[in-house]
């Protein structure tokens, strides 16, 4: 196992799978995000085979919400609590100041929780609609493409905060050597699993996505930070549970 490959599982996970990997360098943290698609992709593989045993015991929206349990533990909430802080923040905020520092705030304000609320509520019903034959391999890809996401946006933006952060560390050294292999495992994923017409659909329909949060952080915030990375990594994988039966049936 490569050092990146490890920061990266730690970083995205729960689980841990070294204990002789440890303070990682700025160029090591930035290579971890090659990575993060692959990592993705076994994150939904274990939700697969989650998935697989738990209908065989359990009523399909018993085994959905089970499912987002599952999804929240193998990441510690990360993404969750980056999606809070950012509404949060966005909402809150009437300057960039104002903003980032709410961001930083460990508490959950109104506008936090409710968002947090709406969107385990649109990922149960983006799981509970999803067509039996396509549930396996969005299960699958859904993990990677959202690491994907978070990936790509780091690339294309700057850092909101001058002081560091989290992200920083992140983006100072991140290449398109990285976001090319992120890239590639990802379109592999979904052509594979989906087809190729819901391939290039799917990383279409990201990238525009991509480019509207980066127009409205760099004008809300100035850049990104590690709590937008999050969020964006919950906004894409619910719009993609939404919109791929759709997706697929335009093919």
């Amino acid at each position: 196992m490569t050092r990146p490959f490890v920061f990266a599982w730690h970083f995205l996970t729960a689980i841990p799978i070294s204990r002789r990997h440890h303070a990682p360098t700025a160029h090591e943290l930035a290579a971890s995000m090659a990575w993060y698609s692959t990592v993705g992709l076994l994150i939904g593989g274990l939700v697969v085979l989650a998935d697989v045993g738990l209908r065989a015991w359990v009523a399909a929206e018993v085994g959905n919400a089970l499912l987002i349990v599952l999804l929240v533990l193998l990441t510690r909430g990360l993404h969750q609590d980056g999606l809070a802080d950012t509404v949060d923040g966005l909402a809150g905020g009437r300057t960039v100041e104002d903003r980032l520092r709410i961001m930083r705030d460990p508490r959950v304000g109104a506008f936090g929780a409710t968002a947090l609320f709406l969107s385990l509520l649109l990922r149960y019903a983006g799981l509970l609609a999803l067509p039996s034959p396509m549930r396996l391999p969005v299960l699958l890809c859904m993990p990677a493409l959202g690491r994907w996401a978070m990936v790509s946006l780091a690339w294309a933006s700057p850092s909101a905060r001058r002081d560091g952060g989290l992200a920083a560390s992140f983006l100072t050294h991140l290449s398109w050597q990285h976001v090319t292999l992120s890239s590639l495992v990802l379109a592999v994923a979904l052509t594979m699993a989906l087809g190729e017409g819901a391939a290039v659909a799917t990383m279409g329909v990201a990238i525009v996505l991509l480019v509207l949060i980066r127009q409205r952080c760099l004008t809300l915030l100035g850049g990104i930070t590690g709590d937008v990375l999050g969020a964006t990594n919950e906004v894409v994988e619910i719009l993609f549970l939404l919109s791929i039966p759709a997706l697929v049936m335009a093919r």
